[in-house]
């Protein structure tokens, strides 16, 4: 059994898995992100010096053979902060990147979170302009529409974090109680009103009036953020909510997380603008911003929806032989076939019948029967969903399949060479 929070990924788990990557790196590419990553131990120092020495306690973290305090990365920032301090100058800006790792945290398991997840970040780095949150929540929106989701099942909540420390400015809230005060209007939804009430004080009104009614509070960020969206089509898929705040602390504009409609999953998504960060952390002056969506809640959400991906591992050739005497050509043939894409076939002697099954069980298209017509270099193709098939020199083997199959010819990994 595995460790609690953590998972076991079966070949079907694992297929549904890769492909909501699948999903997630095409739409990156799509949108001129190239991927990168880096690895899962790092220096402890590295988080604390981002989220102070709190955050130890969400760590799996601990000393190496060399003593040196070392921990699992519980997300990728830091890490994407490290190594852009160490080659900035090498890059071209803005940076345009993404990466999917799995990410650690020492949390009590729950729906939607676990002790380990994999997570979609994607990030702009030394871009200052409003456009750049547009283009980044355009992504997040198309990335959630590549999975059949649509405005009616999830919204990107926007708001804006500069808009609050505006607002403490002009409260003259001292500096040692913002924190707590963020902290406040990030857990309004999930804590009763009147504990909120205690922890903003007289403040406290006016607080709940801007949270009621958002189109009241004026930000020319998010104005000019939604205009942006609205341009491309998306106005649907969000709307002004300054209870988001993202609760930590290094945030600094335009702030966003995505809910499903109904309100059933904690957030799939979020992110917003750290333009900070990087110098906190690296001494590096670059403007950032940037997303992470885990595949747990996302998966869950499309599991509800009745669109998570099949999952199916089964896929392209078997290889009937159908005598082992023809096991030597046959040989030759597999070699052919594997240029095309993958191919199974029974490692020991068994009965055609058995074959067949075989190639059913494990949901091949087609099989290439090899009996004696291998002798005039013949060998028969049958489309398992069709039944359809046809005897062909190998040679034209290519050709063979999109006979069988119109819709979805195999093609070539890489040019097939002559058996």
């Amino acid at each position: 059994m595995a460790l609690s929070g953590f998972r076991d990924f079966y070949p079907d788990q694992c297929a549904a898995r890769n492909a909501i990557f699948g999903t997630w790196r095409e739409t990156a590419r799509r949108y001129g992100f190239v991927e990168y990553d880096g690895p899962p131990l790092e220096p402890l120092e590295l988080f604390t010096r981002k989220s102070g020495p709190e955050i130890v306690g969400q760590l799996y973290n601990f000393k190496d053979k060399g003593d040196r305090e070392v921990a699992l990365r519980p997300e990728m920032t830091p890490t994407l902060a490290r190594m852009v301090t160490a080659r900035h100058k090498d890059f071209k800006k803005p940076l345009k990147w993404f990466s999917i790792p799995q990410v650690y945290r020492y949390e009590r398991p729950q729906k939607g979170r676990g002790r380990e997840h994999y997570q979609f970040n994607c990030d702009i780095i030394g871009e200052a302009s409003l456009e750049a949150d547009v283009e980044l929540i355009a992504l997040l929106i198309d990335t959630l529409r590549g999975f059949g989701l649509t405005e009616k099942d999830f919204v990107i909540r926007l708001s804006d974090r500069q808009f609050w420390t505006d607002f403490m400015d002009a409260k003259a809230v001292p500096e040692d109680h913002r924190y707590a005060f963020i902290q406040a209007i990030d857990k309004s939804e999930r804590e009763p009103r009147e504990k909120t009430v205690e922890k903003l004080g007289p403040l406290a009104d006016e607080v709940f009036a801007i949270l009621a009614d958002a189109g009241s509070a004026k930000s020319e960020r998010l104005d000019t953020v939604e205009t942006g969206l609205r341009h491309r089509g998306l106005q649907d898929y969000v709307k002004r909510d300054y209870t988001v705040v993202r609760g930590l602390a290094y945030y600094t504009g335009v702030v966003f997380e995505a809910f499903d409609r109904t309100g059933e999953f904690r957030a799939i998504a979020g992110g917003g603008r750290y333009d900070t960060l990087l110098k906190n952390l690296g001494d590096v002056d670059l403007p950032a911003l940037g997303f992470g969506m885990g595949d747990m809640v996302l998966a869950d959400l499309l599991n509800a929806k009745g669109l998570a991906p099949a999952g199916k591992t089964g896929n392209g050739i078997y290889l009937i032989i159908a005598d082992d005497g023809y096991r030597p050509q046959a040989m030759r043939v597999l070699t052919r076939l594997r240029e095309l894409g993958p191919v199974h076939y029974s490692f020991t002697p068994a009965k055609v019948g058995k074959q067949f099954q075989a190639a059913d069980e494990l949901g091949c298209c087609y099989a290439v029967l090899v009996d004696a017509k291998i002798g005039d270099d013949l060998v028969q193709v049958k489309n398992l969903k069709t039944r359809e098939q046809l005897d062909t020199p190998m040679a034209d083997i290519v050709s063979a399949f999109t006979k069988l199959d119109q819709s979805a010819p195999l093609a070539p990994v890489h040019p097939v060479n002559p058996v």
